[in-house]
């Protein structure tokens, strides 16, 4: 049953952490809710990397270990700066973008790396979502608008979300 819940958890856990990225950003959650919800994060990456270490050892299961390692030292430093200073929102955009530009670059590099009958184009698109949505969140604040941000951080959900749905249903 892990084995199974480590294989198809992601197409549940990636959309929802967007969505709850969302939320927070329109200020819909409490900073102790999303200090919470990232020590959850912290958790399920550092489970999730343990029990799948000895698997991503070469080729896009290799890059994905890379993203999930970036990507859990990311969610360490937003956990960080939300129980210190969770008003420093500088710091804590970095690191989103950062959970915006890593996946697409593991997406580009999943995309470039299967094969054809696994449908390379779903994580070359994905990809391509992510970069639009990474830029949309940083001009957001330059253009003063908020609307734009949350634009940004919907094209990220769906092309992150494209891609993880094809792995899990081609694995």
């Amino acid at each position: 049953m892990l084995r199974r819940l480590r294989e198809n958890g992601p197409i549940v856990l990636v959309p929802l952490a967007w969505t709850f990225a969302t939320a927070a950003h329109l200020e819909l959650l409490a900073v102790r809710t999303v200090l919470i919800g990232h020590l959850v994060m912290d958790a399920v990456l550092v489970a999730f990397a343990a029990l799948s270490w000895r698997e991503m050892r070469e080729g896009v299961l290799l890059a994905w270990k890379v993203v999930l390692l970036v990507g859990l030292a990311l969610t360490l430093l937003e956990t960080a700066v939300l129980f210190a200073a969770p008003e420093s929102t500088a710091l804590l955009r970095v690191t989103v973008l950062g959970w915006m530009l890593v996946p697409a670059a593991g997406l580009a590099y999943t995309g470039r790396n299967v094969a054809p009958e696994t449908a390379p184009w779903v994580y070359t698109a994905g990809a391509g979502l992510s970069v639009v949505g990474a830029v949309a969140y940083l001009a957001a604040p330059l253009l003063s608008t908020d609307a734009l941000a949350v634009a940004g951080l919907v094209l990220v959900n769906a092309g992150q979300t494209a891609g993880i749905a094809n792995a899990v249903y081609r694995y």
